[in-house]
């Protein structure tokens, strides 16, 4: 059984898309990140970085004592390799997935993440125009990529659908928030369409939906709160 420390989030939903698709079995254990769960010292443990999602894997591969793998990323790879399905281990097909995987990592989920939260700020904290329109432009050139990428393949790393799709779909169907266009990525909607027919997808996106808040339905005094909690912030100091 894998524990998956989790909240409703693009990147969380990776990971259920992944242990659905696989139907392996798993436990949600809520981590409600806007109260501040990620923050106690027992996550900080298993989860160095205050993030989620988080999976604790009870049963690994060749026994032993459990194993706790933080990011999204190193979390689809570890169940993958395990499972022997998404993630092909001949060196070509290793490197291509590899690379599509780390690229959402490093560049789709964090300036998708931006766009979305300076165009959600508005003018809350003073002039955002800069920040808006910086973010936005560069989640455009990332849906070029894609496009561009998809045009002549059928999924990311080729003719096969594995972990490089599973990480990039959560984070593209928020493309109306980010402010884009997805008849301008025709590419890209006939591979969301694709993987949004998946029965695994659909589950896995579904994981959790009862445990979202939407911050517009809370009091300012709550929204200020939560703003406090999760932005601007600085380093722990470290233990001793």
């Amino acid at each position: 059984m894998i524990d998956v420390y989790y909240w409703p989030t693009p990147n969380g939903k990776k990971v259920t898309i992944l242990l659905e698709e696989l139907d392996m079995p798993y436990k949600v254990v809520p981590l409600a990140i806007g109260q501040g769960d990620q923050f106690s010292d027992a996550f900080l443990k298993i989860g160095p970085n205050n993030r989620m999602p988080v999976i604790v894997d009870n049963d690994p591969k060749g026994g032993g004592a459990p194993i706790s793998v933080f990011e999204s990323g190193a979390i689809l790879m570890y169940i993958a390799e395990k499972a022997g399905k998404f993630f092909p281990q001949d060196p070509r097909g290793k490197a291509e997935v590899t690379q599509w995987v780390i690229w959402q990592m490093a560049n789709q989920g964090p300036k998708l993440g931006e766009c979305g939260h300076f165009r959600r700020l508005g003018e809350t904290q003073g002039d955002q125009s800069y920040a808006v329109r910086r973010f936005t432009d560069e989640a455009n050139r990332l849906y070029g990529v894609m496009n561009n990428r998809l045009y002549d393949r059928r999924y990311l790393a080729g003719d096969v659908y594995t972990i490089a799709d599973m990480a990039s779909y959560p984070w593209t169907v928020g493309w109306k928030a980010q402010g884009q266009d997805l008849e301008d990525f025709k590419h890209v909607k006939r591979w969301m369409d694709e993987l949004a027919a998946r029965p695994a997808v659909q589950r896995g996106m579904a994981v959790g939906s009862e445990l979202s808040i939407d911050p517009s339905k809370l009091s300012k005094e709550e929204q200020d709160r939560l703003r406090k909690l999760l932005y601007n912030q600085r380093a722990r100091p470290a233990p001793g």
